[in-house]
């Protein structure tokens, strides 16, 4: 599958690969995006079923992989460091570990190679689904109508960043709502487990998110044998969104190390 993305830095500089969380898109990082370009060719992916990507009635960490793996390929970028937030962290962590020479560094924001309760996304997709979207006359009617089944106004607004309109002004999701809501099950499980990735490997985690436990360190280590876990205080899942400052901080810091036995 060809994925959208977006561009930011000259493409001569080392590439850098940033992949969203479920009902997310490039837009949600352009400002982490810009931030990185000044030092690095920074791509903003839309995964399969977001954004200005293709649907597909299929939606798994291998398939989503392999797009990725694809983009390297179809943009002759040899290696280059991922990002990925939640859904898109496994799919970082995946190709990393079935394509390692693919990747320089890897960052995974926020999630662990292992099951999670789909729950809460069930009933965010519930409600998305309950919209009657030829009755809607503006953005602020989505929002109102869905205020009963989701009182968190910045959920809704980073929600309904999915909704959009074609040219005559009809309201349509950009993200394959359907498809996600048959495949929670899939986004939900771990990543099929493979060789171990030695290469740098960096875990941010929300210090108010419960996505990586303590406990889950061990399970970290056996799949990322290097990795460095840490936790940016007052921060949830949205680790990028509610810290960007911080967070940024952190990348870059290490983007900016140097590779192992890596020739300047």
């Amino acid at each position: 599958m060809k994925l959208f993305a977006r561009h930011l830095g000259s493409a001569h500089a080392r590439p850098v690969l940033i992949m969203h969380g479920l009902f997310g898109s490039s837009d949600n990082w352009m400002r982490i995006g810009k931030a990185l370009g000044e030092k690095y060719s920074v791509y903003l992916l839309d995964l399969r079923n977001h954004g200005n990507s293709p649907h597909s009635e299929t939606h798994t960490y291998p398939a989503m992989t392999e797009d990725v793996r694809e983009f390297l390929n179809d943009h002759g970028i040899d290696q280059a460091t991922l990002i990925g937030h939640s859904m898109g962290g496994k799919v970082a962590m995946l190709l990393a570990q079935q394509y390692p020479h693919k990747v320089q560094k890897l960052v995974v924001v926020d999630v662990a190679p292992k099951v999670y309760s789909t729950a809460f996304f069930e009933q965010l997709l519930s409600a998305l689904l309950s919209l009657d979207l030829s009755r809607l006359r503006s953005r602020q009617d989505a929002d109102a109508q869905l205020a009963s089944r989701i009182p968190n106004s910045v959920i809704r607004n980073f929600l309904l960043k999915n909704l959009a309109r074609d040219e005559e002004g009809r309201f349509y999701w950009r993200a394959n709502l359907p498809v996600l809501y048959r495949s929670l099950r899939e986004i939900g499980d771990t990543i099929p487990e493979g060789e171990p990735f030695t290469g740098p490997t960096l875990f941010i985690r929300g210090g108010n998110s419960p996505y990586i436990q303590p406990e889950d360190e061990p399970l970290l280590r056996s799949r990322f044998p290097t990795a460095e876990i840490v936790t940016i205080p007052g921060a949830g899942h949205w680790v990028h969104y509610e810290a960007p400052e911080a967070f940024l901080r952190v990348v870059e810091n290490f983007l900016e190390s140097r590779v192992p036995g890596a020739s300047e």
